[in-house]
């Protein structure tokens, strides 16, 4: 028989230890050890120790198969899952709280009792030998551990001191003492029933360990209801509790008023104010006989003048329905709005409406009538109440637009303020200088000036190429007071001494755009140098003032301040810098959109490409009859002029030709010709684009699309002046596709216009291209000598 030897199982280490389950959510937490201060009960010794075990057992044990150890790593995984199981949070309803929390509070409770007894008797025993007699508690026997295991295993929440003090031991402050009794015998306290000090207990930890109930709502549903729909304020009053009627007679009798239309104030009607000053008025021509009547009529004029002239008849009233002196400035702006005009600087004056609010003389505004100018143009209404007050101008608008009226007429009320030319002032040059980009718009100028200027007694002499300078010399030979000239004439004419600007104080520019594109920056810039500094305004706020600038200066009683107007389509940079040089604080005006096309033109566009297909176009609307001359057709090259020409003079149409190449004689003949109907279509370069005024042109046909869309914009210009519709077509080819664009653009901002299909699905309308146009503003050249009489130069 083998014997088996039964051996110890080996002892597990701490970390072989398993960590105890987590504790179950349901189950009540187990009681608290026992205190450290009452030592464990010794084993008794009639206790006999377990039997070993059967043979049976131990056979069992050896079959089994020996339990592998866990290794470290699994051990303290499984620590790990078994913690954050732990820690995972647990729901537990507000009944169960409250259970564990007064069994938790019972069973310490009950310990406590248990350890009060035998730790009575052994502390009073210990003082007694110890000769203590302070009065305090005993001492406890020294620490065994950390504090969390001497305190039953939950964390201290407050001083050692406070939590084993007698009063409040076991909880951290002690619940407050019963109420005193009051004085009342009879009162509902002493008749209800005490409650007993454990429920006062019971109910202080209740609320501290689960807070104040406070889940029971008052809310009511009626209340609410009630409140809301309750009425706060009672508009509806009894009329006999109104009392002013007893010591007032005013509140005897209501008034009646009856609302119409629009009100004056508060909707009564003007019918009730009339009636109202009536009856003041006869109650005053009543009450004073002799002076009464006298004061009743001066009311009830005052009463017919406010309602003409005031309240909401002033309103009602259109600009052109008022005097001046009831124009407010609400009907000012609404008076530039319908001309569209735009002023900008400091001490503008309002415009004029007709020509007797102008403050022109009256012997100018019989030559206005006389020459047959019945109303004002919108630069002429803005510009001249603004020059007129001696101050400096820069006019934007567009070609056609009567600008020329415009500079004219200040400027001879100016030089109408002056002495007249003797033999002595005669050589010191002209009062003033108009200067022009073009000989055909120098002559134009001329010709306008000579009828406001002659029936004054005023001399206009002009110096542009093409003609002597001696011939031109003699006309000055008994001086004259205004010069219009082309740049490079006048600066030829100063270089050789035969004009000098000793006396000048008046300077227009007019087209000053097309004078910077034609080269004459440099040309302008000498003849503004050579004219006398002693006039020229200062550049303050006084420049501004119309009574400073318009009054003669003490040198030599005649000298006034220099006066300087600029008028251009376009402020192209080298324009911008000529004004900031010469003019002091000038006033800007403008006139419609600067860079758009007049709105009186309507606008066509064909994509028509050669020369063959666009003669037997231009062939077809000749032959249309929807067109009456004067036309003028306008091409690039000075050599196609005469080709068109004579293909419309075998259309059977008669045509003259203006181009750079063509002497002075020859273009002056071209344009009588046409202005006297003896020819009915003008083929041109851009030199007739500016300047050239030829009434009543029906349509312009562009046989080929200008280099860029400002020579584009004043070749239409043309036509449509003076208030006329016009109409201009355009042919276009693929040498066009620069401004296609700015082209699409322009047509598309008129109202007259309509933009055809093919150009607005172009490819190169779509987006702005830079080419041999430039687009706007820019500085395409075509061939053109710019009227130089065809051979570069000055002359």
């Amino acid at each position: 028989m083998n014997d088996f030897i039964i051996l110890p199982p080996p002892p597990l280490s701490s970390l072989e230890v398993p960590p105890p389950p987590p504790p179950n959510s349901d189950a009540p937490p187990p009681p608290p050890p026992p205190s450290s201060d009452v030592p464990p009960p010794p084993p008794s010794s009639g206790i006999a120790p377990p039997p070993p075990p059967s043979e049976s057992v131990v056979k069992k044990r050896k079959l089994e198969p020996k339990a592998q150890p866990l290794s470290i790593e699994q051990l303290l995984a499984k620590k790990k899952a078994q913690d954050e199981a732990a820690a995972k949070p647990k729901f537990l309803s507000k009944k169960e709280r409250e259970r564990i929390a007064l069994e938790k509070r019972q069973k310490e409770y009950e310990a406590s009792q248990q350890r009060e007894g035998p730790a009575k008797m052994h502390g009073n025993a210990k003082d007694h030998a110890n000769g203590s007699t302070n009065g305090h508690p005993p001492r406890g026997p020294p620490p065994t551990g950390p504090r969390s295991e001497r305190t039953n295993g939950h964390v201290p929440s407050g001083p050692a001191a406070m939590r084993h003090s007698l009063p409040n031991k076991g909880y951290d402050m002690a619940p407050p003492p019963p109420p005193k009794a009051v004085a009342i015998v009879d009162g509902p306290q002493s008749r209800g029933k005490k409650a007993s000090e454990d429920d006062v207990v019971a109910e202080m930890t209740r609320n501290r360990y689960m807070g104040a109930d406070t889940n029971t709502s008052t809310f009511s549903a009626k209340k609410k209801r009630k409140r809301t729909t309750e009425k706060k304020f009672n508009f509806e009053w009894n009329t006999e509790e109104d009392t002013s009627i007893d010591y007032n007679p005013l509140y005897a009798t209501r008034t009646e008023t009856n609302f119409f239309g629009r009100g004056k104030l508060g909707g009564f009607a003007d019918d009730e104010d009339l009636a109202v000053a009536r009856q003041y008025a006869k109650a005053i021509e009543e009450r004073d006989p002799e002076a009464g009547r006298q004061r009743a009529a001066e009311i009830l004029e005052m009463e017919r003048r406010r309602r003409e002239e005031g309240g909401r008849n002033g309103i009602d009233k259109h600009w052109s329905d008022k005097r001046l002196d009831q124009m407010r400035e609400r009907d000012w702006r609404i008076f530039k709005e319908d001309f569209n005009i735009a002023t900008k600087g400091g001490g503008i004056p309002n415009p004029m409406r007709n020509w007797e609010e102008s403050g022109l003389p009256r012997r100018l505004m019989d030559i206005v009538d006389a020459v047959g100018y019945k109303e004002p143009s919108a630069v002429q209404q803005a510009a001249i109440p603004i020059a007129l007050q001696s101050r400096d101008l820069i006019g934007v608008a567009v070609t056609g637009s009567g600008k020329t009226a415009a500079f004219l007429l200040p400027l001879l009320v100016y030089i109408t303020e002056l002495p007249p030319l003797n033999e002595y002032t005669k050589n010191d040059g002209p009062y003033a200088i108009i200067l022009a980009p073009t000989r055909e718009l120098a002559q134009q100028i001329e010709l306008e000036a000579k009828k406001f200027a002659t029936p004054l007694g005023f001399k206009c002499v002009s110096l542009v190429g093409g003609h002597s300078i001696a011939e031109q010399s003699y006309n000055m030979r008994d001086g004259a007071e205004i010069i219009i000239a082309t740049p490079g004439r006048l600066i030829d004419c100063i270089e050789r001494r035969v004009l000098v600007l000793s006396q000048c104080c008046y300077i227009i520019m007019d087209e000053a755009d097309r004078m910077i594109d034609l080269g004459f920056e440099e040309p302008v810039n000498k003849i503004l140098d050579a004219l006398p500094a002693s006039n020229e305004k200062p550049d303050t706020d006084e420049a501004e003032d119309a009574l400073a600038m318009g009054s003669r200066r003490a040198f030599g009683g005649k000298d006034r301040y220099r006066q300087t107007m600029m008028y251009t389509a376009t402020m192209p940079s080298a324009v911008e810098r000529i004004a900031r040089k010469y003019l002091r604080r000038p006033a800007i005006v403008t006139i419609g959109n600067v860079g758009e096309a007049v709105e009186t033109v309507e606008q066509r566009a064909e994509f028509v490409g050669g020369e063959d297909k666009r003669k037997k176009r231009l062939a077809e609307i000749l032959n249309s009859g929807n067109f009456a001359p004067p036309i003028i057709v306008f091409v690039n090259i000075k050599r196609n002029c005469d080709a068109v020409a004579r293909d419309i003079q075998r259309m059977g149409y008669s045509s003259v030709t203006l181009h750079g190449s063509k002497t002075q004689e020859q273009r002056e003949a071209a344009l009588a010709s046409l202005r006297s109907g003896s020819t009915n279509v003008l083929v041109a370069t851009d030199l007739a684009g500016r300047g050239i005024d030829v009434p009543d042109v029906s349509l312009v046909v562009n046989f080929n699309m200008a280099t860029n869309i400002e020579s584009y914009t004043h070749r239409i210009g043309r036509t449509g002046r003076a208030g006329k519709t016009g109409t201009a077509i355009t042919f276009l080819g693929q040498e066009d596709q620069d401004v296609l664009f700015d082209l699409k653009q322009m047509m598309g901002k008129s109202e007259l216009s309509r933009v055809p299909e093919e150009l607005r699905k172009h490819e190169a309308a779509q987006s702005k291209r830079s080419g041999r146009g430039g687009g706007v503003g820019g500085g395409g050249k075509s061939e053109e000598s710019g009227g130089f009489g065809g051979k570069g130069g000055w002359n």
